[in-house]
C-alpha cells in the first residue's frame, strides 16, 4: 500500500484489516511476562482451571488485554498511521475475552480530523477502532488519536 498522508484521510472513511492475526499461547505468555504483568490468568493454566472454571473462561488462559489492543491497532496501521505516531487511546471497552487460537481482525472509522496547531505540516486524526474474532464477535473497541504528515511536509 502507498504511503498515507493527512490529505488522504476523510471523516467517515472506513478501513478493514486485510489479514487476521491468530493469537497463540506463546504470544500471550511472552507478552505478559515481557510487560511484567503477574496476573496468573494470563500464564498459569493450573490457576485458571482452579479459579476460573466457569463461563466465559472455562479454565482457559485469557489473552492479555494490552496484547489485544496492540494487535488490533497494528491490523489497521497500514491504512491509517504508518507514517505517523500515536497520541493516545481512549474509551477502551473489552466486550468478549480473547483466548489462544482466536484470530483477530479489525475495522476503523475516521471520526475526527484537524490540522495540528503545534506541528506545522501535520494533522491529527481520531478513529474508532473495533476488534473482532473469527466468529465476528466484537472483542474490543476504542478510539485512537494519531498525528501524520501532510503530503507537502518535509518530515
Amino acid at each position: 500500500m502507498a504511503d498515507v498522508y493527512y490529505d488522504d484521510i476523510n471523516i467517515g472513511d472506513r478501513y478493514s484489516s486485510s489479514v487476521g492475526r491468530t493469537i497463540t499461547d506463546m504470544d500471550n505468555i511472552w507478552f505478559t511476562l515481557l510487560t511484567n504483568n503477574n496476573n496468573q490468568i494470563h500464564f498459569n493454566a493450573d490457576y485458571t482451571k482452579k479459579y476460573y472454571p466457569g463461563e466465559p473462561f472455562n479454565g482457559r488462559l485469557v489473552v492479555n488485554g494490552m496484547l489485544t489492543i496492540a494487535v488490533v491497532v497494528g491490523l489497521v496501521v497500514e491504512y491509517t498511521s504508518k507514517n505517523g505516531f500515536m497520541l493516545g487511546i481512549d474509551g477502551v471497552k473489552y466486550m468478549h475475552p480473547v483466548f489462544a487460537g482466536d484470530t483477530l481482525y479489525a475495522s476503523a472509522e475516521v471520526i475526527e480530523k484537524r490540522e495540528s496547531r503545534s506541528k506545522k505540516g501535520f494533522g491529527i486524526i481520531k478513529i474508532k477502532t473495533t476488534g473482532y474474532n473469527q466468529n465476528s464477535e466484537e472483542v474490543i473497541e476504542f478510539t485512537r488519536t494519531f498525528m501524520i504528515p501532510k503530503k507537502e511536509s518535509k518530515w
